[in-house]
């Protein structure tokens, strides 16, 4: 019996310079998400923080809001059945019971519908240099699982940014059905220019999927400064669009049968070995992938 082929799609990733003004965000981000639906978007990806940018713990928590009443999620609810279309929110700052964050991706169904959540697992807390330090867990509780969500073109790998230093959680997803893998990122400046291209690439030839990466851009709240450069690889490790350092939208057909040709010419998920496989280290708690 011949496999039905493997449908095409066009997959949209949205540049934002994100401010704190959410309602000025959110009207930014629509925008781009319309213009990306004219150009002939299946699938609109949208960055990390895609509705606030903010600076310091404190303004950080003002700004939260629970998921029941988040106006970024209610309008980006109401945003996909009027584009039509499946729409990645990035991350949103999700107020919790326990006073703190979620970083959490949204994804939405073209009917309005949440069709899977994710809180970003891995906190990015590190120390720069020259000053810049970050401490996402002293405001921001850790996701414990990983996600991934069944589009029609195939599934989806849930990741937010920092994630992407960790290979053994998408070696997870990519073991466990994902074709394609998101990575909504606000990347600092400096670590963008060292890391950012050749992670991705290597994220893709390890897993055999197609990055899907929609990041931040500019300078933000506080000073903060991130890399832009949005991008699309392929499974191959090819890199089939860069959003470089302005806003905008990048675009790229995306042909899901690259993936298994990728995985036939190099097998090496359906290698399990003691190395291929392990644990994650996520502050003090483990998290087991694979």
């Amino acid at each position: 019996m011949t496999a039905s082929p493997r449908l095409t799609f066009n997959v949209a990733c949205i540049q934002v310079n994100t401010s704190n003004d959410m309602a000025e965000n959110i009207d930014k981000a629509a925008v781009f998400a319309r213009a990306a639906v004219k150009d002939g978007a299946d699938l609109v990806m949208m960055p990390e923080n895609v509705s606030m940018m903010e600076w310091g713990r404190e303004n950080t928590l003002a700004k939260a809001m629970p998921e029941e009443t988040h106006t970024a999620l209610a309008a980006f609810k109401k945003l996909a059945p009027e584009l039509g279309v499946w729409l990645h929110c990035g991350s949103l700052a999700v107020a919790l019971r326990n006073g703190k964050i979620a970083n959490r991706t949204y994804v939405i169904d073209p009917r309005g519908n949440v069709a899977a959540a994710y809180d970003k697992i891995h906190m990015f807390d590190v120390d720069l240099g020259n000053g810049e330090r970050y401490a996402e867990s002293a405001t921001f509780e850790a996701g414990r699982e990983a996600k991934s969500v069944n589009l029609p073109w195939g599934n989806l790998g849930l990741t937010i940014c920092y994630d992407l230093r960790f290979p053994n959680l998408y070696r997870h997803l990519a073991q466990t059905g994902a074709d394609f893998i998101a990575v909504p990122s606000a990347f600092t400046r400096p670590t963008g220019e060292a890391h950012w291209h050749v992670l991705l690439r290597a994220r893709a030839i390890e897993t055999g999927c197609f990055i899907f990466a929609p990041a931040q851009t500019g300078i933000h709240a506080g000073g903060r400064k991130t890399y832009g450069h949005s991008l699309i690889v392929n499974p191959w490790g090819e890199v089939l669009a860069d959003g470089g350092l302005e806003p905008g939208v990048i675009m790229a057909a995306i042909n899901p049968a690259e993936v298994d040709q990728a995985r036939a010419r190099i097998p090496a998920l359906s290698v399990r070995t003691r190395y291929s496989d392990g644990v994650e280290q996520s502050g003090n708690d483990e998290l087991q992938f694979g």
